[in-house]
Order: C-alpha cells, then structure tokens, then sequence
C-alpha cells in the first residue's frame, strides 16, 4: 500500500513537471525582472555603438550563454543532498566548509552592492518623477523617501514567496508593454540602410565583440533568483525539479533575448552611431535622450516608469540573493557550535540590517557604488558561468550533466569575465 501511495506520488510528480503551471508563469516573469533592471534604459546605447553587425552577432550568442549558463547555476543548486538546500548550502557540501565559505562571501559580495545601488536608483528616479513630471516645487525630504521607498520594497519581501512572486509578476507585465509599445513606435523611424551600409573592419569587429558580450551577459544576469528558483521547484517536484526548472529557465532566456533585444534593436535602427555615442557621452538614458531629441514628454513620463518599474523587479531578486548569501555566512559560524541558531531571529536581524544598510546608502546617495558594482561583477561571472562546469568536472552527482555545451559556456565565461575587467581598464 505504502509503494502504490510513493509510486502515485511520484507519477503525480512527474506529471506536474510536464505541464506548464501559473507556478511557472510567475518564476519565468520573476526571473525576467530580476535581470531587467534600470540598465535596460542605457543597454541600447552601451551594445548598439559598435554597430548593427557585431550586435547580429551578439545576438546569436546571448541566447545560449545566457541559457546555459543559468541553467548550470540551478543545476549545481539541485545537486545538493538536503532537499531543502539553497546555493550556499550546495557550495559547502560539494567543495567543502572552507572553499564554501569562500564561495559564498564572494556570492554575498557580488549582489549586495547591487541591492544598494537600486536602493539609491529608486530613491532618485521617484524624486526625479514628483520634481520633473508631477510638477512638485521642492524635493521631498530624502531621508524620509527613500526610507519609505525600501521599506516597502522589503516588506514585499517580508510577506512571502507567493506574494513576491505575484506582485513581481502584476509588475513585469507593464515593463514588458512599455517595452514592445516603444519598439513598435520606433519601427516607422529605422534606417536601415545607414547602419548596414558600415561595414566594420576585421580588428574593430572582433574588439567589439569582447567589450560588448559582458554588457550583454550582466543585462541579462538573473542569477541572484536561481537559488531561490531552484529551491522552490525542488519542495514541489523533488527529484523531478531539474526539466521543468530548465524549461522555465529556457522561456526566461526567449522572453529576455525577444522583448529586451527589440526594443536594442529599434533604438540602434532609429539612432545613427553618432547620436548613440552623444547619448553615451552625456551619461543619459535612450528615453531621455529620445525626450531631449523630439521634445516629447512622453518620453520622460515612460523612462521614470521603466526606471522604477525596473528597478522595483530587479530589487525582488537581488534581496533573494543577498539574504541567502548572508544566511549562508552566519549559519557557517554556528556549524559545530554549542550554540543553536535562532533562525526566525536571525531572518528579523538580515531583513532590519538590508533595510538600515539600504536606506542609508540610498539617503547619502553614495557615488562609488557603480565602482563597487564594476570590481564584484566578474565575481558573479565566475560563480555563474565557471562554477558549475566545474563542478560537473568534479562531482559524482553531476557528472549525468557533461557535454560540449560546457565547454561553449566556460569559453564565454573567460571573454566574459576578461572583457569586463578590460572595459574598466581602457
């Protein structure tokens, strides 16, 4: 009786990850939002100025390096012994408390200042909203703003993963409008024929390509959710979570390569390469520099919409991954100890800490941000894209995973990670 019952169970399983569920729905718009931040708004400019034929080719590639190289971050998630495990419990079984604790600081550090960098993003653009298109005379009080901005945004956090999933989802869809709605406005303005007539020569194409890819891969980086992601799909599926998990993952990386690289492609067809390097040059958004170009104020309305919609998604699953690589580095402490951890203490302690850290990043309005941001990215490239294929090298439980397709992702990993480190430097 107790096999027949394990047995259904098991069928039942199986089933739930063939179909497609609201489940999945929402992780696939959770996981989106978490890579389109407010970076979508300079991503035209950042990958269209070396042109439309080394961005064709970007094209081709992003899809499978960003695919594959989540889809072996939740793998390497999976993989853990405890059913229950996250990331940072997967790091420390597999290489060991040491390296884990390693592994996981870096983790910890790579997505941390992120979240303070939208703590301040937000803070800004809804200031900017209420001054510049609401018409208010004096800016509201900063300290007060911006502690109720990510208060809120961490009581959302604080309500559940259903909750999150359901507002991130309720969120996305107009990102996702705003998106298309400006591509398809833009469609009438394209010249074609000016950005296909340049044909680029042999050595600028090439150092295109390495300084571009990493600005590709970042904006579609939604590793900060993976762990979580993966976590949830393995308490509903167990042993089945892998295939569905990559499904999901799959449609994520078609929705991001689809919606976001339109709407690149309609800017870099609109913009001459010179109008895209005054962008650049200015420091200001695609939106703003369209508002400045036609004098329409729309276009200021939808780049603070985007900017705060963005950012509001992309702050969900970057507070993920901060909590799970915080908890990760306490629990480590205890391990071994006398002392048991208080879990539901230490869960208040991380979400006051985030909020406090957060708030008063966001209220000074702290400029090397975008420094911190530059020296922790290639960290997050190699835990993303180098970690699990070696991984799959080393651990028995992976092992089922090896194919050419990892050597594809560990190659773009390097130019990733080179590339990056190479435009900080240049």
């Amino acid at each position: 009786m107790a096999n027949a019952q394990a047995i259904s169970q098991a069928q039942a399983s199986t089933t739930t990850s063939k179909n497609w569920t609201k489940r999945d729905t929402e992780w696939c718009l959770t996981l989106f939002g978490t890579a389109v931040g407010a970076g979508v708004l300079f991503l035209p400019i950042n990958a269209g100025l070396g042109g439309i034929w080394p961005l064709i080719f970007m094209t081709l590639l992003i899809g499978p390096m960003t695919f594959l190289a989540h889809r072996g971050l939740s793998r390497f998630c999976l993989s853990a012994s405890n059913p229950n495990a996250d990331i940072t419990d997967a790091v420390a079984e597999h290489f060991g408390p040491k390296a884990g604790s390693l592994i996981t600081l870096g983790y910890f550090a790579a997505i941390y200042p992120i979240l303070l960098i939208y703590g301040i993003g937000i803070t800004n653009t809804v200031s900017s909203l209420l001054v510049n298109q609401m018409g208010w005379e004096v800016a509201p009080n900063r300290a007060l703003l911006s502690f109720v901005l990510v208060a809120g945004l961490v009581g959302v956090m604080v309500c559940g993963q259903k909750i999150v999933l359901k507002v991130t989802s309720a969120i996305v869809y107009p990102l996702i409008a705003v998106l298309v709605g400006l591509s398809l406005y833009l469609v009438p303005q394209w010249n074609v024929a000016e950005q296909f007539s340049i044909a680029p020569e042999p050595i600028s194409f090439i150092k295109t390509l390495f300084l571009t890819i990493p600005v590709l891969v970042f904006a579609f980086n939604h590793s900060p959710a993976v762990s979580s992601f993966s976590s949830a799909y393995r308490k509903d599926l167990g042993n089945n979570a892998e295939p569905q998990a990559s499904k999901v993952l799959k449609r994520t990386t078609m929705m991001l390569v689809g919606f976001t690289m339109f709407f690149v492609y309609s800017c870099v067809l609109t913009l001459s390469p010179a109008e895209l390097m005054a962008a650049k040059q200015a420091n200001i958004s695609i939106l703003s520099y369209f508002a400045e170009r036609t004098d329409n104020a729309m276009f200021g309305w939808l780049a603070q919409i985007v900017a705060i919609v963005a950012i509001t998604s992309s702050f969900f699953g970057h507070y993920m991954g901060t909590r799970e690589g915080l908890t990760g580095l306490i629990s480590k402490q205890f391990e071994g100890s006398e002392k048991k951890l208080n879990h539901k203490a230490l869960d208040r302690g991380i979400m006051i800490f985030i909020t406090l850290s957060v708030w008063l990043i966001a209220y000074l309005n702290v400029s090397v941000m975008g420094m911190i941001e530059s020296i922790v990215s290639p960290i997050l490239a190699g835990i993303l894209f180098i970690m699990p294929v070696f991984a799959v090298k080393c651990i028995p439980s992976m092992k089922k995973y090896e194919s050419k397709a990892n050597i594809f992702t560990l190659i773009m990993g390097i130019i990733a990670i080179t590339g990056f480190i190479a435009s900080q430097l240049l």
